[in-house]
């Protein structure tokens, strides 16, 4: 299903590990799913933002925790 998520009120965080940098993944919870934005791109239209289900980033975020690094190469 492909629906319009209205990012209006969408509170952006960032890693603690982040250290204040300006090139950061960025990460909204909102209206059930969550939001994924490159800290570089903030306030800018045009910017791409990445939608996955809550589900998906529990299971992406749990295998990172669980040791399985090779998950953020290509």
């Amino acid at each position: 299903m492909n629906k319009k998520i209205d990012l209006t009120d969408a509170v952006w965080v960032k890693s603690d590990l982040s250290n204040g940098g300006a090139n950061c993944l960025e990460v909204a919870f909102i209206e059930g799913v969550v939001a994924l934005r490159d800290s570089n791109d903030v306030g800018d239209p045009d910017a791409k933002v990445l939608i996955i289900s809550a589900d998906d980033y529990r299971a992406f975020t749990g295998g990172i925790t669980q040791g399985q690094r090779n998950l953020l190469l290509p």
